[in-house]
């Protein structure tokens, strides 16, 4: 007779314990290896309930071990990468300085987080000196799509020489000593004299920026291969799960935008009576569908203030390359009020836009919820689901009573 194994300690629980074991090894060993075992719908059930489906999105597809059930999230599928036939030619872009570097890490890691790790838009980043090497390196890690720095041309930038610079000063100082405090209701008026005490109002670099914005910007040699730019200055709350590019491009459109509303009226106070002199020399310059009734209450006479702010701006370079806009852009620059005034870039956008594009050829992204100091648009209802959006949707500069939403939806009504 062939002597048999002895049951360790002569207990047969022992050994049933260890037939347990291996089956349990075995069982694990399979699932990780084989992608649909144990996922196969009996013969009296064909159909995954959301539970099961939710197991198969988040199901790993390697070795590793699952997370307990209660620590998974459900996000929504995500898109796959963008190929190069699928983008539109675009890029972000962003003037800023070497101490804005952690501003600018911030923007961009939203940006990233919430669009651009899947669509791999190009960068171009630009400053009116040259970039240190440590603002670099803390960019560079953040994307990895291509990322140019370029250095903003003197004449593009510094007041010009043929500017009065006594007459300048002296607009500046009195703008200092107006505070220009934003003309909302009472209950906004001390977080506007608030915003007033941080703003740049005596500032030449100020003008700077806004000169350049409005008129050299799309002139510079990085962003001439590009048809479209995103300037994203801001925080973003919400997932995309579409390009805004492509949306702009498939549909014709020139401008977009996320919040409007009023200027400092005492920025500008000539700037509408030099848009009235150009419109009455260049006429043909003017689309048939203007938006006009955006920028104005009375068919032109005056300016309502009503603005786009261009820290979010999704626009067409081709359009501001254009005859018309660079027209208009030569004409205000002959004036001098970047510098004798205040006249701001955003202005100047709106104005151009609402006077040589077609209405239609504007649009109102309601779906992408941002912030900038101090204010912030946030999607509603079903977009705001969509987008995962950290917004409260309690808090949206749209019901201020300052916000021109309505003034533009106004237009298609």
């Amino acid at each position: 007779m062939g002597a048999s194994l002895p049951i360790p300690g002569g207990n047969p629980r022992r050994y049933i314990a260890v037939v347990l074991v291996l089956v349990i090894c075995i069982h694990y060993i399979v699932s990780v290896t084989w992608k649909d075992y144990g996922i196969l719908p009996s013969q009296g059930d064909s159909t995954l309930g959301d539970d099961e489906l939710a197991n198969l999105v988040n199901r790993p597809t390697s070795g590793a071990l699952m997370a307990p059930p209660q620590s998974l999230s459900v996000p929504s599928t995500p898109l796959p990468p963008m190929n190069d036939s699928e983008r539109a030619n675009a890029t972000f872009v962003m003037l800023c300085r070497n101490k804005d570097v952690n501003g600018v890490v911030a923007s961009m890691q939203s940006v990233e987080d919430r669009f651009n790790h899947r669509f791999n838009y190009p960068w171009v980043l630009l400053n009116d000196e040259p970039f240190t090497e440590e603002f670099k390196q803390r960019v560079s890690v953040l994307t990895s799509a291509p990322l140019e720095f370029g250095l903003v041309p003197s004449e593009h930038w510094v007041q010009p020489d043929w500017i009065d610079e006594d007459r300048a000063k002296s607009g500046r100082s009195k703008m200092v000593a107006q505070r220009i405090i934003y003309g909302g209701a009472p209950r906004y008026r001390l977080l506007f004299s608030l915003i007033v005490d941080r703003l740049p109002i005596g500032s030449v670099s100020y003008r700077n920026m806004c000169r350049f914005n409005s008129g050299f910007f799309f002139q510079h040699e990085l962003l001439q291969p590009y048809r479209y730019y995103w300037r994203p200055d801001v925080k973003f709350f919400c997932d995309l799960q579409y390009d805004p590019f492509r949306f702009m491009q498939d549909n014709d459109k020139i401008y977009g935008f996320t919040i409007s509303l009023l200027e400092w009226e005492a920025t500008i106070p000539s700037l509408w009576s030099a848009v009235k002199e150009f419109v009455a020399l260049y006429p043909q310059h003017v689309d048939p569908q203007n938006a006009m009734d955006f920028v104005s209450n009375d068919g032109g006479a005056t300016y309502n203030r009503c603005h786009f702010w261009s820290n979010f701006e999704i626009a067409d370079l081709d359009f501001w390359r254009s005859e018309p806009y660079q027209a208009f852009f030569d004409y205000l620059e002959n004036k001098g009020g970047f510098y004798y005034e205040r006249w701001g870039d955003a202005p100047v956008h709106s104005i151009a836009a609402a006077l040589f594009a077609r209405r239609d050829q504007i649009h109102f992204f309601r779906d992408i919820g941002y912030r900038h100091e101090h204010f912030q648009h946030c999607p509603q209802g079903d977009q705001w689901v969509a987008g995962r959006c950290s917004c409260d949707p309690n808090d949206s500069f749209d019901t201020h009573p300052d916000s021109c939403v309505n003034k533009f939806e106004s237009l298609f009504s």
